[in-house]
C-alpha cells in the first residue's frame, strides 16, 4: 500500500525537538480514460480514512469525473460536518510509486490546501 511506504527524502526538514507536521510524497498520477500521467506532491495523513483529490486540481488537470449514487458528507476532526459541499464524484485514476502501481479511485473534495492526499490505514 502506498501510504506505508516513508521515503525521508520527502520528509519536512525539522528543527530539533519539533513534531512532524507533514509528510509528503512524490508519485505519479495518470487518468485512465486518456493513458496520460504527471507527478504530484501527495501528502500522507493518518487522520483520513480514504484518499481525496481537490477539486480545482481536478477541474485543472480535466479528470473524468464519475458521480457517486448518494453523496459523502464529511466530518471534521472534531465530529463537525464539513462546511464545503459533500463529496459526490471520484476520479479513477493509476498511482505510482517507485515501482508499484494501483488502479484507485479518488474521492473529489473542495477547499483543500493539498492536491492528493493519501489516508493512512
Amino acid at each position: 500500500m502506498l501510504a506505508r511506504v516513508t521515503d525521508n527524502t520527502s520528509m519536512c526538514n525539522l528543527d530539533k525537538g519539533d513534531l512532524l507536521r507533514e509528510v509528503t510524497v512524490k508519485i505519479g498520477l495518470e487518468r485512465v480514460d486518456m493513458q496520460e500521467g504527471i507527478t504530484v506532491e501527495a501528502l500522507l495523513d493518518s487522520g483520513v480514512t480514504g484518499l481525496v483529490m481537490s477539486s480545482e486540481f481536478t477541474r485543472k488537470q480535466g479528470f473524468k469525473l464519475k458521480k457517486l449514487d448518494r453523496p459523502m458528507y464529511v466530518r471534521n476532526m472534531d465530529g463537525l460536518l464539513n462546511k464545503e459541499r459533500p463529496i459526490e464524484h471520484t476520479v479513477e485514476v493509476n498511482i505510482y510509486y517507485q515501482v508499484h502501481r494501483e488502479r484507485t479511485e479518488i474521492d473529489v473534495i473542495g477547499g483543500q490546501k493539498w492536491t492528493i492526499i493519501l489516508g493512512i490505514p
